[in-house]
């Protein structure tokens, strides 16, 4: 029998490529000039493949991994497409709402996927990278992996469900990880709770070969095709840090912790408030309240929260008054780096102005992820 009826129509003219053998779906991202970074098109396509494939007895497990560019250096997912967000804003384009309901919805299926789901995370994982492999029952990290949620350096938050799965991580680190979007490399996102085994990269042809072509009766022999080549000896480099960042991250306010760091002195901690003072005042505040409030919140209200948040971006300050729009402008299409931020100061932002982000636009019945268990 055709395997075929198992790869429902896919709309993203090839962005997304679905393959099934034996018991096993395989979902290659398949746009590397982008990083693999998701379009609409895509968030649909995996949506529609998982869907298809939970309901399908035939499928027993499911892997995930990201094209790769001849010479270039790996990518898992390196987000979302930051200049659709910016067109569609100005646009007052309504597929930017479409974009976070679908992305978010998706991310939260991953998480409550019912057969086992495989990241093989190789590369830049960042943003809607993460928000795609955080939710999998076995995230395969590299020597090359670099997992990050580096939105405040574009006037957004870590969404995707960043507010939950970094306040999962353990101390301040969650903290840390969310306001200076620093990237972290195998050994430590292990450590931090972000990754499951570390495989050399050069392992992972021979085990995508065998996900390709080699028998998969069961979903068992699926997970055994990646753990049989498990190295445990993840590098590790920052997690020595933990210590100064519990110290200067557990601090109750953003301006706390820039304080903080400014009376240590020390070459880290001038490093990172250097960091921090180049990110979005406002956003950064905003960021800060979410990862506090998502330690007491499940990955659904999480992500309605985030939901709310996003919206907020976008609207409280339409089109080119958005922090957001702000942010990619000077990033990725102007490419100035010099972002003209409002308020410019850490010291000016108020709990008021916070306070506005956090204030649903939906009543209950009527949010647009009301339906998340």
């Amino acid at each position: 029998m055709s395997a075929a009826p198992l790869i429902p129509p896919l709309q993203s003219e090839g962005q997304v490529l679905a393959e099934v053998n034996g018991c096993l779906g395989l979902i290659t991202l398949n746009r590397a000039n982008a990083l693999n970074a998701l379009s609409l098109a895509m968030i649909r396509d995996l949506t529609a493949l998982l869907k298809a494939w939970a309901a399908a007895p035939a499928i027993e497990a499911v892997v995930i991994l990201g094209a790769g560019r001849e010479g270039k250096p790996a990518a898992f997912c390196a987000g979302g497409d930051i200049r659709f967000f910016h067109q569609a804003a100005l646009a007052g384009d309504k597929a930017l709402e479409d974009f976070f309901t679908e992305e978010y919805a998706l991310n939260h299926l991953i998480h409550a996927y019912p057969k086992p789901y495989i990241a093989l995370m190789d590369g830049v994982v960042m943003g809607g990278g993460m928000g795609i492999s955080q939710g999998a029952k076995l995230r395969v990290l590299t020597e090359h992996s670099k997992l990050a949620m580096p939105e405040t350096n574009i006037g957004l938050f870590p969404d995707v469900g960043g507010g939950w799965f970094l306040a999962q991580c353990p101390g301040s680190s969650g903290e840390w990880l969310a306001l200076t979007g620093h990237a972290v490399g195998a050994g430590d996102a292990i450590a931090l709770g972000l990754g499951d085994v570390f495989v050399r990269s050069g392992e992972l042809p021979i085990i995508i070969e065998a996900f390709r072509r080699g028998e998969q009766p069961s979903a068992e022999h699926v997970v055994a095709t990646v753990m049989e080549r498990v190295d445990l000896a993840a590098p590790a480099d920052d997690l020595e840090l933990r210590r100064r960042i519990d110290l200067h991250f557990s601090k109750p306010t953003v301006l706390a912790i820039c304080e903080s760091l400014q009376a240590a002195g020390d070459a880290w901690s001038m490093e990172t408030l250097a960091t921090l003072r180049k990110r979005s005042p406002l956003m950064l505040a905003v960021t800060l309240e979410l990862i506090r409030r998502a330690r007491k919140l499940s990955l659904a209200e999480d992500l309605r929260l985030e939901r709310d948040l996003v919206h907020r971006c976008f609207h409280l300050r339409p089109g080119a008054a958005s922090e957001t729009v702000e942010g990619i402008r000077a990033l990725a299409v102007d490419k100035d780096h010099s972002p003209r931020w409002n308020p410019a100061r850490i010291e000016d932002v108020t709990p008021a102005m916070v306070a506005e982000f956090f204030a649903s636009p939906w009543a209950p019945a009527e949010h647009p992820l009301r339906g998340l268990a």
